[in-house]
């Protein structure tokens, strides 16, 4: 598990992948080398005070984050958010820290982790939006924000096959990861989850992912409260159904309730960056254990006049109280 934190990621050196063979073992060697795979950065200023209950909540892929200030005002009526796709000095989003400039916007506290560094530009629709020829950090992760202090973050990389070190348009070093850490409230303390699961894997792969990260909780926070929220890409593979996948059933078995919305209603729509109009998918979910969370809303990614802000929407719901979790 990661829990060593930083002011600001070190910018890394990224590889030449000339001549190498793109396998897991030299996806690991390169990946050692790279510091930034193994903190956390931690900015931004929240009150010390414990948040009240309830507590407006947020999981969101942005997709990139094209567009931070105008993200940020769409779920700024919330008090923690849980994002994805976060980009941190990329060609495509202007070589900005997305992140930190939403937990600006917010006037919360961030952390941060780096889920991939791109060794590319990213894939082709995204270049149309480069700003320049090169990533100055290359940095995608998952990130928390809250308007309150985030105790003790942490972060664990899921299971995984390095499969994205391979990919021809978008090769990466990293894995998909969860970020976490110990929020205070007024009823007590418990852990928020950011996570994303895999997209190009099977229902199983996702099911080892999801029952490896539980696992992890419990043996380090045994008895907390927790609420994971994310990404989870239910049913995104060829002839997917999320009804279908069965890391919901690991979670039940676990203490988890699943939270997803209106079971009908789907979670992505198209935009700038996914022009696929006929895909629509249900990806998004919270998995709670040890807490009442009230109705979930899917609220469309759209911004004032319009324009999407990414192609998934957000979720977004109240923890109204905390209870004791399963001994």
């Amino acid at each position: 598990m990661i829990r060593a934190t930083c002011d600001a990621l070190p910018v890394p050196v990224p590889p030449d992948l000339n001549g190498r063979p793109r396998d897991s073992q030299t996806h690991d060697r390169l990946a050692a080398d790279i510091p930034a795979l193994g903190l956390i950065e931690t900015g931004g200023l929240a009150p010390a005070a414990p948040l009240a209950l309830p507590l407006g909540v947020a999981a969101w892929n942005l997709e990139r984050c094209l567009f931070p200030e105008a993200s940020a005002a769409h779920v700024a009526d919330c008090d923690l958010w849980l994002l994805s796709e976060m980009d941190n000095g990329m060609a495509r989003t202007a070589q900005r820290h997305t992140t930190a400039e939403m937990a600006a916007a917010l006037g919360g506290q961030h952390a941060y982790v780096v889920e991939y560094l791109e060794l590319g530009l990213g894939a082709p629709i995204e270049r149309d939006f480069c700003t320049d020829d090169h990533n100055a950090r290359g940095f995608h992760g998952n990130a928390l924000i809250a308007r309150g202090a985030l105790h003790a973050p942490f972060a664990l990389r899921l299971f995984g096959h390095r499969q994205w070190f391979a990919d021809p348009e978008q090769p990466r070093l990293g894995e998909r990861v969860a970020l976490g850490a110990r929020i205070e409230t007024e009823a007590g303390p418990f852990l928020a989850v950011s996570t994303h699961l895999e997209s190009a894997a099977s229902p199983a792969h996702r099911a080892a992912q999801i029952e490896g990260l539980i696992a992890a909780l419990d043996h380090e926070f045994p008895h907390m409260p927790v609420l994971i929220g994310g990404d989870l890409n239910t049913g995104n593979h060829a002839g997917g159904d999320w009804r279908a996948e069965p890391l919901f059933d690991i979670a039940r078995a676990a203490g988890f309730s699943v939270h997803g919305g209106p079971e009908n209603q789907p979670t992505t729509r198209a935009w700038l960056l996914t022009r696929f109009p006929d895909r629509v998918m249900k990806l998004d979910w919270f998995l709670a254990r040890g807490m009442r969370l009230g109705p979930v809303e899917i609220r469309p990614a759209c911004g004032p006049d319009g324009t999407p802000l990414s192609d998934h929407d957000a979720i977004v719901t109240r923890i109204e109280a905390l209870e004791a979790a399963p001994a």
